[in-house]
């Protein structure tokens, strides 16, 4: 898995994700757990590349907001393509995550 990582004040920006699935969500989350430094509090992960998610890859995304609810920050979904839209709406994670349609 080929992600960008960049830090904006108290923001992880996570950029590049593919897939999100059971072949790659436990590398996913501990890479972006190993990049989260004490002054990190919130994570933002642009999912408009996104064309699947599992199962898995929902199970890394709830696991990220525990340790940023942890840090009392959150987890904001930017983008996401239709497919994995769709999958947060049918799991009712859509209400967990903020999600963000930037232009």
């Amino acid at each position: 898995m080929n992600i960008r990582l960049a830090i904006q004040g108290d923001t992880l920006s996570i950029g590049g994700i593919r897939e999100l699935n059971a072949a790659n969500a436990n590398a996913f989350r501990d890479q972006i757990r190993s990049a989260m430094s004490d002054t990190l509090k919130n994570i933002e992960i642009d999912l408009s590349q996104a064309i699947f998610l599992d199962s898995c890859g929902l199970g890394a995304l709830i696991s990220l907001h525990k340790t940023a609810c942890s840090r009392r920050g959150l987890v904001r979904l930017v983008n996401p393509a239709m497919p994995v839209q769709q999958i947060l709406e049918l799991t009712r994670m859509h209400r967990i995550f903020e999600i963000v349609k930037a232009a």
